[in-house]
């Protein structure tokens, strides 16, 4: 580094870069600036290009300087900055900002300039403890009760709705018309209702119906009175007495399909037997759980990486992460930006506000990246020529520009090098049964531990 350059730490992974800038270079471009603005000026008197310097410098010198220097400062910032070593270099968000600007000024003639910079940096850290950790994730396995449960899920999904003979009972599908009759034993055309639908005992009706239409057979007519406690759900309805009469449309039923061999060749043509969509089940579900345990026992190992490393964010790392986040947002709300802050405001809410929220897990996801970063670099992982062609080759196969197949090589190589991490810390760390929970519970994170283990088998 030369005489001319200095870098000192500040806090949050932030530098301070001063540059002294030569007079000859300053003065270079001053003349190269003049020379420009003389071809260019048109002051009253003189003719345009033929404005002497003179005068030029007497009307517009201090502009006219501030001007040249300021473009020669930044140049040489750009210059020197391409020197630096990479960990000096400024985050590609974070833009240099210019130091007590104010004090710089006016520019003298003949005069170095000394001027300071101020822009974040990669944080520099130490690696926690990685190796040889031990991490508690839940015991959970599937049960034959949780592959009988997917089956008759699955038989569910291809059931068919057919007509019934007989009664509706509890679980039946109906189909009604119903109307409101008024105090005069008129009908009440606001409130009728043609052809509604539900499922009897599921109580998904506005009258709540379902035990006094039980019984009823397709075609049947019936006026039910109905009597609502003063505290019941619907305002309307509470405390009133109501007349109703309903006609029974139809009565239909779930035929679900018996677990046969038949069956079982329906949902796909490779399996020949119960026996053989059994075992396909219950892969399907204990490979649901591995994949979940998986994520586990990486998320909990980061996160203790991530409590065990001092990390000094910088600032403009975190405001770029906090806007990747709004974004998503956004996007996922289906509005637009500005709809979005409108509905916001509503709530008296703004983005910040938002974003306050985010933050602390935006700053832990900020952490663990670079923690897995100078793992992946530290263990120098290496992928193989034919692995690297094989993920190319799949990931590239419509990608015609030779010179952008370079680029994403070198970021399809390193992102293979980053999931290595993940394999890395399972082999290298010990990972241990805590409390059982069932399979359900695990995976839809519901309900506690499991108390008694055998009442899950």
């Amino acid at each position: 580094m030369s005489d001319e350059m200095n870098i000192k730490q500040l806090e949050n992974s932030s530098v301070q870069l001063t540059l002294t800038l030569a007079s000859s270079r300053i003065e270079k471009d001053y003349k190269e600036s003049l020379d420009k603005y003389v071809k260019d000026a048109q002051i009253k008197g003189f003719r345009k290009g033929h404005v002497p310097v003179s005068i030029l410098e007497s009307k517009y010198g201090p502009s006219l300087r501030a001007e040249s220097t300021f473009n020669t400062m930044e140049a040489y910032l750009k210059e020197q900055i391409d020197t630096l070593d990479a960990k000096d270099k400024p985050l590609p968000y974070s833009t240099p900002v210019l130091q007590d600007e104010e004090k710089l000024m006016p520019f003298k003639a003949n005069s170095d300039v000394t001027f300071s910079v101020v822009y974040d940096v990669m944080p520099v850290f130490d690696l926690p403890t990685y190796k040889g950790l031990t991490v508690t994730v839940p015991k959970v396995t599937v049960s034959d009760a949780d592959v009988t449960k997917e089956l008759d899920k699955l038989r569910e999904q291809n059931a068919m709705v057919i007509d019934k003979k007989g009664p509706a009972e509890d679980g039946n599908i109906v189909n009604i018309d119903y109307v409101e009759i008024g105090a005069d034993g008129n009908e009440v055309a606001s409130t009728a209702r043609k052809d509604f639908t539900f499922t009897l005992g599921s109580g998904y009706n506005y009258y709540e119906l379902d035990k006094e239409i039980e019984g009823m057979n397709a075609g049947d007519e019936k006026t039910i009175e109905k009597s609502y406690p003063s505290e019941f759900k619907t305002s309307d309805l509470a405390g009133k007495i109501i007349k109703l009469k309903v006609t029974m449309k139809s009565v239909k039923v779930k035929d679900v399909p018996a677990l046969d061999d038949e069956f079982a060749q329906d949902v796909k043509e490779e399996y020949k037997t119960v026996a053989d969509l059994t075992k396909a089940t219950r892969e399907k579900l204990e490979g649901q759980l591995k994949s979940k345990l998986d994520n586990e026992k990486f998320d909990k190992l980061a996160d203790d990486l991530a409590k065990s490393a001092t990390i000094a964010l910088p600032a403009s790392m975190v405001d770029f992460e906090l806007d990747r986040y709004w974004k998503n947002y956004v996007r996922q709300t289906g509005l637009s930006e500005e709809q979005l802050e409108k509905y916001l405001a509503f709530q008296k809410k703004g983005r910040e506000d938002v974003m306050k929220d985010w933050r602390p897990e935006a700053e832990k996801t900020l952490k663990i990246q670079l923690i897995m970063d100078k793992i992946k670099e530290t263990e120098n992982f290496t992928v193989s020529k034919e692995d690297l062609d094989k993920e190319c080759e799949t990931q590239l196969k419509d990608v015609t520009d030779e010179s952008q197949k370079e680029y994403y090589r070198s970021a399809i190589e390193d992102d293979m090098k980053f999931h290595m991490v993940s394999e890395f810390l399972e082999k290298n760390n010990t990972f241990t049964e805590g409390d059982e929970k069932s399979f359900d519970a695990y995976m839809n994170d519901t309900a506690e531990p499991v108390e008694n283990a055998e009442e899950t088998k």
